[in-house]
């Protein structure tokens, strides 16, 4: 088994894929129902399959920060990261294999958006580190 982190972003992909569906702040507390629930029958059925190892979905806002030395206060992008480079939730899965690890995200890209339309939404698929990496000269 094999640890992977299925990342949901904000409005982030290789390209940007456009099925009709407004952003979520335009949807209907019922689309926006569906759609949690959506993916709470995803993490129902990975736990019954023994590959479900948590969960969770995050605010918009948020930063990139680093550190600027000694002394100094840390270094932010401004206010606020830019959305598409913000995560919107993220669930990890303990699966056999990346092909399964991909069937999973596939899915998890079908949930519903506005109208009930399947968002067709990117989710990047990471795996865990096994080992920290060799280092050679």
């Amino acid at each position: 088994m094999a640890k992977y982190l299925l990342l949901k972003h904000y409005r982030g992909g290789p390209e940007r894929t456009d099925y009709g569906n407004a952003p979520m702040s335009d949807w209907t507390p019922e689309e926006v129902s569906d759609h949690i629930a959506f993916m709470q029958r995803v993490a129902d059925e990975l736990r019954e399959r023994g590959e479900f190892v948590d969960a969770q979905a995050l605010s918009p806002e948020g930063a990139f920060v680093r550190y600027d030395g000694p002394g100094r206060p840390p270094v932010t992008d401004g206010p606020f990261a830019e959305t598409k480079d913000l995560i919107a939730g993220w669930m990890m899965i303990d699966v056999e294999s990346v092909e399964r690890a991909h069937e999973a995200a596939a899915y998890l890209s079908s949930a519903p958006g506005k109208g009930g339309v399947p968002l067709h939404e990117w989710i990047e698929v990471r795996p865990f580190l096994e080992h920290p990496p060799t280092v050679t000269d």
